[in-house]
């Protein structure tokens, strides 16, 4: 009984310390992807819970980047991405026809270094895929099976979750199916913050010193995904939680289906797991403002009656979150203005609202963190005023981007 109990100790300090070493990994990209953040740490959340993310934004937003930086960070993974189109075959996506063996009249497929072999796969333009594929991509993401031209058996293969991408939603119900098969959807965008844009640029001219770079194993991580998640206890409240988001969301005309609400389960004990806690809390419902929602014009009513729910801070920082859109909303159509103009709105105007939001939001923050809530939503709308800020002084202003600095 000693030696049971000795090995589930060890299990347990293993468990934690795969925990630690993926929480420095979410630290360090954050450090390196200017305003991703909440991003890198979803696709980790979702790699844990066994599960399919899609990247939804526009061209150049380091979304191929992330996926790759992330995948390198899992020791002996099999990393494979492709770019598809109308056109791909599903022979190129799992594994061309061997031209030796179809000489010798056997007809073979050779599936190293494609989908069939990948621990972590990287699929962009998601929605492109051909009707040819769409089955077999289908399986792929559901079952993680491939059937092979030839009519084999099926190939089971060792994907632990997909990262996706798309620049825009899927238009046809063929590939409306493979939307429906990504639990985590997550929108990112161009940088808000123009001193995190000015840092950027200094970056591709600079030759910054090699940076810290933790890893984890690949066994480790598996043993995470299959063991230590699925173990991870749910509370009752959490159920009751859940249960009273359904419903808010319902009457907001919000529905998504039982199975993803099941699976959306999953990535609460990753998120509890990530953040070395035995049980989930509340506060890890804030992963399911990227799972409930079909389009983006819905996330804001899903993040509101989440974070709502999870906090009580929360509604007056989305308050204050709307009201840093407008302030945006007002600089954006004052664009052509004298500097004149400008300095008398930002006296007058913007000044003090940016002040009181700034202050506001610090109290918030040291509320909620002296109740022992999560601040993840107030730091997001603090990121969101730090931005509103930047832009101000430098478009309104005239101050160099690389000079703006900030605090709450």
């Amino acid at each position: 009984m000693q030696d049971v109990r000795g090995a589930d100790v060890r299990d347990a300090g293993d468990a934690q310390t795969t925990a630690a070493r993926l929480r420095a990994i979410c630290d360090e990209m954050s450090d390196r992807f200017y305003e991703r953040a909440d991003v890198v740490r979803t696709l980790v959340v979702a790699l844990l819970a066994g599960q399919h993310s899609l990247l939804l934004g526009p061209p150049g937003t380091a979304k191929s980047e992330l996926a790759r930086e992330l995948t390198g960070r899992i020791e002996g993974a099999s990393y494979w991405e492709i770019l598809l189109s109308k056109f791909t075959a599903p022979t190129r996506m799992f594994g061309p026809v061997d031209v030796a063996a179809l000489t010798r009249g056997e007809y073979r497929q050779v599936y190293e270094g494609r989908a069939t072999t990948a621990h972590v796969a990287f699929i962009d333009e998601i929605f492109k895929c051909s009707t040819a594929a769409l089955n077999e991509t289908l399986g792929y993401l559901n079952e993680r099976i491939y059937h092979p031209e030839s009519g084999g058996e099926p190939i089971r293969c060792p994907l632990i979750g997909a990262i996706t991408a798309s620049n825009e939603l899927p238009t046809g119900e063929d590939t409306a199916a493979i939307y429906d098969r990504l639990l985590v959807r997550i929108e990112v965008g161009y940088l808000a913050d123009p001193s995190n844009f000015a840092a950027l640029v200094r970056s591709a001219v600079s030759r910054p010193a090699a940076p810290v770079r933790t890893t984890v194993e690949l066994a480790e991580l598996r043993a995470a995904v299959t063991g230590s998640v699925p173990v991870v206890e749910v509370p009752d409240t959490v159920v009751d939680a859940v249960c009273s988001l359904r419903a808010a969301l319902r009457r907001k005309e919000l529905v998504a289906s039982d199975r993803r609400w099941r699976q959306a389960v999953g990535l609460l004990q990753a998120s509890a797991y990530l953040d070395g806690r035995p049980a989930v809390a509340e506060t890890d419902l804030t992963v399911l403002t990227h799972v409930l929602w079909d389009s983006p014009a819905q996330r804001p009513t899903v993040e509101r009656e989440v974070l709502h729910l999870v906090n009580p801070d929360a509604k007056e920082a989305l308050d204050l979150a709307d009201a840093l859109d407008e302030l945006e909303a007002q600089l954006d159509a004052m664009a052509g203005q004298s500097r004149e103009a400008l300095s008398d709105w930002v006296i007058k105007q913007a000044h003090n609202k940016l002040a009181t939001a700034g202050k506001r939001l610090e109290r918030l923050r040291a509320e909620a963190a002296g109740a022992g809530r999560s601040t993840a939503a107030i730091d997001r709308v603090a990121d969101r005023r730090r931005a509103v800020r930047a832009r101000v002084l430098t478009e309104a202003l005239g101050m160099d981007a690389s000079m703006v600095q900030d605090r709450l």
